[in-house]
């Protein structure tokens, strides 16, 4: 997930920026930072973010005015708006303003849109696989783990299975942001379908068992820890 954070205020700016990499070591975030909104217009073509935060209060360019301006470019990025002045939450509504945040930001605020953010991701994510002679879109979501077996991967959902001709490394770096993560050099699991960690072994919501990797043990259960916190927000 890409992030911009635009507020003139330098110190509110690392402020913002470190509350967001603290809440989500484990998630493949960048963050770019920007000091005015002229600034951000002149980086943002070409780039796509997937969140911008945007300080309302600013010289030269105000962030309501700002982000007018971006929605020109790239109507499908959230817009979250930081200020310390209510009333100019009506103003939001003009450019679809996903949310309003007061300073100085509530880092548990902060993690429920990110958390929000992923969600949406995560639903709308699908990924192409072959199902005998027909290609079919799969929804991220519905896949409980992959195995891979030879040249291919066996791709087990909550419908049905499937297997690819892929790498299950390439789906490691593709789905590492949708809650993905990897068990074993044969494995790669949903974090979601997840139903418990036994010893060495993690049990899917199916009720399958699969090995855990004495060298993933340590990593897995983090992630399953900032997997749950960040859903629980």
């Amino acid at each position: 997930m890409r992030v911009a954070i635009c507020d003139d205020e330098k110190t509110q700016l690392s402020i913002t920026k470190a509350s967001l990499e603290d809440a989500y070591k484990s998630l493949d975030l960048v963050v770019d930072t920007y000091t005015s909104g002229v600034k951000l217009l002149n980086a943002i073509e070409g780039i796509h973010y997937d969140l911008v935060i945007l300080d309302i209060e600013m010289p030269e360019l105000n962030g309501i005015d700002t982000a007018k301006h971006l929605r020109k470019i790239e109507d499908k990025t959230a817009i979250v708006f930081l200020t310390s002045h209510v009333e100019y939450a009506l103003e939001g509504y003009e450019v679809n303003a996903l949310r309003y945040l007061t300073k100085p930001v509530n880092t548990e605020k902060l993690s429920e849109i990110i958390t929000y953010l992923l969600e949406q991701k995560k639903k709308d994510k699908r990924i192409l696989v072959r199902n005998n002679e027909d290609v079919e879109m799969v929804f991220v979501a519905d896949i409980y783990y992959m195995e891979a077996q030879n040249q291919m991967v066996r791709i087990v959902t909550n419908k049905e299975e499937y297997r690819n001709r892929y790498n299950l490394g390439d789906y490691e770096t593709e789905l590492g942001a949708y809650g993905f993560f990897r068990i074993h050099r044969g494995y790669l699991i949903n974090l979601g379908h997840v139903l418990r960690l036994a010893g060495r072994e993690i049990v899917m919501d199916d009720n399958t068992s699969l090995p855990v990797s004495r060298m993933k043990e340590a990593a897995l259960k983090n992630a399953l820890f900032h997997y749950v916190r960040n859903e629980a927000m």
